[in-house]
């Protein structure tokens, strides 16, 4: 994992979160509770589902912090929306351990830390998906 980073405008901790396809590289900061995904608010990105929302806000509620004392910056791509989401909320997990040695053990409990390693099967060849055939006909 990196090092706490300076930047220029000022300290922030940098983890990096990943679910599916999707790669979410996050910085987190002292601020005023801004969450910042791909240069828009978290509200007008996540705009069709609540649910994603509150999964990006999780790693806050274990561990009972405020969301008002942090800045969230978050470059995400691929993955469709839930990947996203889920790769967000590990990123955010990841760099509160940075900041925090002692939130491990609680982020740990409450299953934030682990990586879901579920990946989309390929489709092969002479099939209809990844297992899927076609259906048998006797005659």
């Amino acid at each position: 994992m990196a090092d706490a980073k300076t930047a220029t405008k000022g300290h922030y901790y940098y983890a990096l979160g990943r679910r599916k396809s999707a790669t979410a590289r996050v910085r987190l900061m002292n601020g005023k509770g801004n969450i910042v995904i791909n240069d828009k608010p978290v509200a007008e990105y996540f705009a069709e589902s609540k649910l994603f929302l509150g999964e990006v806000q999780k790693p806050f509620a274990a561990l009972e912090l405020a969301l008002k004392d942090y800045d969230v910056t978050v470059v995400v791509s691929g993955g469709g929306h839930a990947g996203q989401a889920d790769a967000i909320r590990l990123g955010i997990a990841k760099a509160l351990v940075e900041k925090d040695e002692n939130y491990k053990a609680t982020l740990r409990r409450a299953e934030l830390l682990g990586r879901d390693s579920r990946e989309r099967e390929r489709k092969k060849f002479g099939l209809k998906g990844a297992r899927k055939q076609r259906q048998f006909t006797k005659r």
